[in-house]
């Protein structure tokens, strides 16, 4: 595997995304509750006339709720069967290669590392969890039902 992988923080954890699956990187401008909406739902928020679901990382993985819900928190943009979200972290960190294919998770992680992600991937920055986008959208529930 030598894919390109973007180097965030969610939920106070160094991981990678594959680079193929994010289309920007931006900070939120406004989010806006959904009401009755799951608890990994942050709200709604806009991108270039594109209504971008906000999904809290942190939530989605069992960690409670993100601290930074707000106008400049910082995010990525990401395409899921034909709808756009937007992936709250906690920081944006770098672009690196995959020098592996993902590998079993071999450390304890709390809350739902191992189900939202493809597993262990060696780096130029060490070993990182490459995390599973379209777990990370399902969330908690769906997760653990599957």
């Amino acid at each position: 595997m030598n894919d390109l992988l973007l180097i965030v923080v969610a939920a106070g954890e160094k991981v990678a995304l594959r680079s193929c699956d994010v289309q920007s990187v931006i900070e939120l401008e406004m989010l806006a509750p959904v009401p009755c909406a799951p608890s990994h739902v942050a709200g709604l928020s806009a991108l270039r006339s594109r209504v971008l679901t906000v999904i809290d990382c942190q939530s989605a993985l069992a960690l409670g709720q993100a601290i930074n819900r707000e106008a400049g928190a910082p995010a990525v943009v990401v395409d899921h069967e034909g709808h756009a979200y937007a992936l709250l972290l906690d920081g944006i960190e770098s672009v690196t290669k995959a020098r592996s294919d993902p590998g079993p998770v071999r450390t304890r992680m709390g809350g739902n590392w191992a189900a939202m992600s493809h597993g262990m991937v060696e780096t130029d920055e060490g070993p990182l969890l490459l995390v599973d986008v379209a777990a990370l959208i399902a969330g908690p529930q769906e997760v653990r039902a599957a």
